[in-house]
């Protein structure tokens, strides 16, 4: 973990940019079925809240996601482990106003988070006697 997190901190915003292309858009269901089948189990469960979401959340979801990509020229990176789709969303409007440094500072820290969760994964899930 800790040599995840240094390299991480030592990464380029070409890196960084590079890591978020490999994400789905939040609540992006199709994308996520279509072009990340490597990870798509991960992604579902890390988004499943995102399921109970009312079809008004989900598309103020959509129309916010839309909004910060134009803003920033990337997607919206949040570690949505454990958060409803009406907290994700409240989160993506309080970013929206950051500054494009600023802001990528943060989704960089979101997705430091999304790694130390699934290393932590990975680890977990590993079979006994396996080496690294």
């Amino acid at each position: 973990m800790a040599v995840a997190e240094r390299e991480w901190a030592r990464a380029s915003r070409e890196d960084i940019l590079e890591a978020f292309s490999h994400h789905p858009r939040i609540g992006d269901r199709e994308s996520l079925r279509a072009r990340f089948p490597a990870t798509r189990e991960w992604s579902l469960s890390e988004q499943s809240a995102l399921a109970a979401a009312d079809e008004r959340t989900l598309d103020e979801l959509a129309r916010a996601n839309r909004e910060y990509e134009e803003r920033f020229g990337y997607i919206f990176i949040v570690c949505a482990s454990g958060r409803s789709a009406s907290a994700i969303l409240s989160l993506l409007s309080a970013r929206l106003v950051h500054e494009p440094a600023e802001e990528l500072k943060v989704a960089a820290e979101e997705q430091m988070k999304i790694t130390r969760l699934r290393l932590e994964k990975l680890l977990r899930d590993e079979p006994e006697g396996a080496t690294a």
